[in-house]
């Protein structure tokens, strides 16, 4: 046999080898799933709920309007810090200050009018004393006359004059008492004159004050929205020249955040916090929460959701959550963009998995995995638990994965506690997530732990 035969035998049997050889190694990895793996461990956990806001003072307040008028001079500046009382702005007083001038003036006139009307009251009740006095000497006169005169003592023309000088008397006295109700109704409408020219006065001296606006708390101007020449009107909501200022308390200082409706079961008053400012990078702040809203609100419109006008709209709600910072710094303004995580609970040395190993899997592929066929899928469909949704994980075990459903407690950044259906030191499949949204029960595994490279795969 030439040489060229015997080499041709020999690449023939080789390759003829070789490919017995791929063959078998093909058919041992076929089916073969390459998974990370961790380790159900303990360790201590922290539930965190992260929410997004913005700085506030706990303390504030909108100065509206107050009267109609143009603003002649603005005293503060925003950032000035200023006390309750102080002059904030002017407006225009010069038809106010005039009101009150006059009025005053009537005021003078009226409590003249008054002391006369008391002067004129006290001399009628003195005359009145008078008549009555006179009265009373008539009285006597005429009655010793009538008895003078039954004993013909005294002529009939002295009788008569007596009895004229009692009819007389008693004329005075009823005068006198007219004259004194007349005075005493005079005095009652100068006072009443007087005490309405004071109203008047409080009415216009009010319209005066309200040209002269000051701070209503102790804070910093952290909002000016008018200008020297702009005309001021009455507050009403939305009207421009209606809101003038904002002072902001800052003494203590708040982070509104708006927490997410899924989320705000868990947050409860008194819960730490740590807020981040994005105007100071790279530091956070201790606080706690203080005030969890009741009502919903829309996310893209801001309403609450019970309004008549959102009761019907379906999208994404938020609850508005305060947290109270414990020692905020004194650079803080209002509006400042503001992160807040706050601790919805926390639990030492308990079972942890890492999040994204959780998978969820019907009862009908669980059958269909365990059965390794389609027989009786109609029937188990049929069934509602057939269709619901199982939560476990994937245990490695002899080479192959099992799905143990599990039960959780609280969610930390990227662990979750596991409360029942692990032990510590089970070997779990934590990854890939095309992995895992693929794996069934039985799969055999192949274990590749080292740092995977980046999967653009997007999952649907």
């Amino acid at each position: 046999m030439k040489t060229w035969q015997k080499a041709s035998i020999g690449v023939g049997v080789a390759l003829l080898l070789g490919g017995v050889t791929w063959y078998s190694i093909y058919k041992q990895s076929e089916g073969v799933v390459t998974v990370q793996t961790g380790q159900v461990a303990r360790q201590d956990l922290t539930s965190i709920v992260t929410a997004s806001g913005e700085v506030r003072p706990k303390n504030y307040t909108n100065v509206l309007g107050e009267g109609i008028g143009k603003i002649t001079d603005i005293i503060v500046k925003e950032g000035d810090y200023v006390k309750k009382g102080d002059v904030l702005l002017h407006l225009e007083n010069i038809q106010p200050g005039a009101d009150v001038q006059a009025q005053q003036a009537s005021i003078d006139a009226a409590v003249a009018a008054v002391q006369a009307a008391g002067a004129n009251y006290d001399a009628a009740v003195a005359t009145l004393a008078q008549r009555q006095s006179d009265l009373n000497k008539a009285n006597l006169d005429w009655q010793r006359g009538q008895l003078s005169y039954k004993e013909q003592l005294i002529a009939k023309q002295e009788y008569d004059s007596d009895k004229a000088t009692y009819d007389s008397a008693v004329a005075a006295v009823q005068s006198a008492q007219d004259q004194v109700a007349q005075t005493q109704a005079a005095r009652e409408q100068a006072r009443s004159n007087l005490a309405q020219n004071r109203a008047e006065l409080r009415h216009t001296a009010d319209v005066l004050r309200k040209t002269t606006y000051t701070a209503p708390i102790n804070g910093i101007i952290s909002y000016i929205a008018v200008r020297v020449g702009e005309n001021v009107v009455p507050g009403i909501q939305g009207t421009a020249g209606s809101s003038i200022l904002t002072i902001s308390d800052m003494s203590v200082v708040t982070a509104e955040v708006m927490v997410d409706e899924t989320d705000i079961v868990s947050v409860k008053n008194g819960q730490p916090a740590e807020v981040s400012i994005d105007a100071i990078p790279d530091k956070t702040f201790k606080g706690h929460v203080t005030e969890v809203g009741e009502l919903a609100i829309l996310r893209t419109s801001g309403q609450a959701s019970m309004t008549e006008v959102t009761a019907n709209v379906q999208e994404a709600r938020d609850f508005k959550v305060v947290v109270t910072l414990d020692n905020p710094p004194t650079s803080l303004r209002p509006g400042l963009s503001a992160t807040a995580k706050i601790q919805t609970a926390s639990k030492s040395n308990v079972l942890t998995i890492p999040i994204q190993a959780l998978a969820e899997r019907t009862q009908k592929e669980l059958d269909e995995a365990k059965n390794g066929t389609s027989s009786n899928i109609t029937l188990a469909a049929s069934n509602d638990t057939a269709s619901k949704d199982i939560q476990g994980v994937f245990v490695v075990r002899a080479g192959k994965v099992q799905f143990v459903p599990v039960q959780t407690g609280i969610t930390g950044v990227s662990n979750i506690e596991i409360t029942g259906g692990l032990q510590e030191g089970d070997t779990i499949v934590t990854g890939s997530f095309k992995a895992l949204r693929s794996l069934k029960p039985g799969t055999s595994i192949k274990i590749d732990n080292s740092t995977p490279a980046l999967d653009n795969t997007t999952s649907s």
